[in-house]
């Protein structure tokens, strides 16, 4: 079994909010569902596979600026804040953090529902950590 998990963190790295796609599924999934827990921020930090123009003007809307670099297919080069970019690392330390928990590293769980149970509790412990 093959699974993405999409994640919301604050500014610290803290982890706000999941969601879980099949493996196969495109990132764009995880944005949309994702969309309305966005809080209020002045930037969004996202990889590659969050380019979209519709995810862009979406943002745009509930007043976040996208620090998103663009897709290497796409035409014309998207232009972001690069020194904002590198903070990205704190998201990544997120997903390390949770990858702490054997049983999460290690996909124990072949159920997604009992899988994203695990996240949720690893989750909330490393909030209070």
């Amino acid at each position: 079994m093959n699974t993405k998990l999409h994640a919301l963190t604050d500014q610290n790295g803290r982890p706000l909010s999941f969601f879980m796609t099949a493996g196969q599924v495109s990132d764009y999934t995880g944005a949309a569902a994702l969309l309305d827990s966005l809080p209020t921020a002045q930037w969004m930090l996202g990889d590659r596979g969050y380019d979209a123009d519709w995810f862009r003007d979406a943002l745009e809307e509930k007043g976040i600026k996208p620090c998103i670099p663009g897709r290497r297919s796409r035409g014309k080069p998207v232009k972001y804040d690069k020194r904002k970019y590198k903070r990205r690392n704190r998201i990544e330390m997120m997903f390390g953090r949770l990858k702490d928990w054997r049983r999460i590293a290690t996909r124990y769980d072949r159920c997604p529902t009992v899988f994203f149970s695990a996240i949720c509790l690893a989750a909330t412990v490393i909030c209070w950590l």
